[in-house]
């Protein structure tokens, strides 16, 4: 068997994450610890943070234990018997040099009993949330893998200040690196990074799905799944859709940005969140996928799963412009001011799924399991 994982991330099954998807592929040959998040910003006076304390109270309540198999399985056929969720209690994005020690006791001493109760020892320590950087040291760990996904210095949501500042030490204490992109690669030393893209759930996306019920045909679809934050460029979608007045615009996930202008047009739908499992049942039956980046920092470093979904999905893509596109370029409309956006999804619905089977083929080679083989192959060492 080999060493088993204790991974902290984000909540378990809150949103599909790359870091979700390598750890369910890894999960089959190796046990897993899965911490859930302790994380990257202090609480406010929200009704979506007070919901998050008291669920984080809750499972606190139980014990620690979120629950004992991964959730989300009924598309999935992967074994994660060796799957074990853990709730901690934790200062959240601790920042003073108090609460981070008082994090690294309460989180250790959970780690460490999590560990006795299923009988495993010398993990490999997993940290996703640079916040996680104090528990280092403190649950016998044989090495420390850092997951690099975003460029923490330019994510919306996110404090920034003590999270880079726990990045710093991180960087220094993890033995090996892996960053989704080469942009966020750049950032870390040579000789321990290595660049893991994500990947796509080849299943999920490239299987043929029956049409959601809810998707209403008979009209040309534009769409689009993920948040509605702010490194989504709103202005331009709302451009897009008031020149387009024949085609309907679905957008799928939560709202965090201001879409009051979306909101205005009628061809506009803002449905909320789906889960992942369900997102076939659109990608695939809509016309054309968007892509509506803002240029920020952020996107300049980020290397999206919808990207590849999309692909595999087969119907045509239109974004604006980012590093991430290089090597799909010519699978990709690509248009950055309004003018071109509208006439980029013109041609794209123009084009139909002509070229449905070529994107999924790019993509063959990219799937989730290919990229946890290569993360195995990193991990073996130890």
């Amino acid at each position: 068997m080999s060493a088993p994982l204790v991974v902290f991330g984000e909540d378990w099954g809150a949103h599909p994450s790359s870091t979700q998807h390598l750890v369910r592929e890894l999960a089959g040959s190796r046990a897993v610890v899965w911490v859930e998040s302790i994380g990257l910003r202090r609480p406010r006076a929200t009704l979506h943070d007070m919901r998050r304390a008291a669920q984080k109270l809750l499972a606190v309540a139980r014990g620690g234990r979120s629950a004992d198999r991964a959730e989300d399985g009924k598309a999935d056929s992967r074994d994660m018997r060796l799957f074990h969720r853990l709730a901690p209690l934790a200062v959240p994005a601790a920042s003073g040099r108090a609460a981070r020690y008082l994090n690294r006791l309460l989180l250790g001493r959970a780690v460490r009993r999590a560990l006795r109760r299923h009988r495993l020892e010398r993990p490999i320590l997993w940290i996703s949330l640079p916040t996680a950087v104090d528990v280092i040291g403190s649950i016998g760990e044989r090495a420390v893998v850092y997951y690099c996904g975003d460029d923490w210095g330019a994510l919306d949501g996110v404090d920034h200040t003590p999270v880079c500042r726990c990045e710093a030490e991180l960087q220094n204490k993890a033995d090996v690196i892996l960053a989704a992109s080469p942009a966020l690669a750049a950032r870390f030393p040579p000789h321990k990074t290595v660049v893991v893209p994500h990947g796509v759930d080849l299943r999920r996306f490239g299987d043929r799905q029956p049409r959601a019920a809810d998707f209403l045909a008979g009209t040309p679809v534009a769409g689009f799944f993920g948040s509605l934050s702010a490194w989504i460029d709103v202005p331009l979608i709302a451009a897009a859709a008031a020149a387009l007045p024949d085609w309907r615009f679905l957008l799928i996930g939560p709202v965090r940005s201001d879409v009051s202008s979306l909101r205005a047009l009628p061809n506009v739908d803002i449905v909320g969140p789906r889960p992942h499992a369900a997102l076939p049942g659109y990608v695939q039956h809509w016309d054309v996928s968007l892509l509506p980046f803002r240029d920020t920092a952020q996107i300049r470093a980020c290397n999206p799963l919808k990207l590849r979904e999309y692909l595999a999905a087969g119907a045509p893509v239109v974004a604006t412009d980012f590093p991430a596109l290089d090597g799909y370029r010519d699978l990709v409309e690509v248009a950055s001011t309004p003018e071109a956006f509208v006439a980029a999804i013109r041609r794209a619905g123009a084009e139909g799924r002509l070229r449905a089977a070529q994107r999924l083929v790019r993509v063959t080679d990219e799937s989730w399991s290919v990229r946890a083989r290569q993360v195995e192959e990193i991990l073996a060492v130890w």
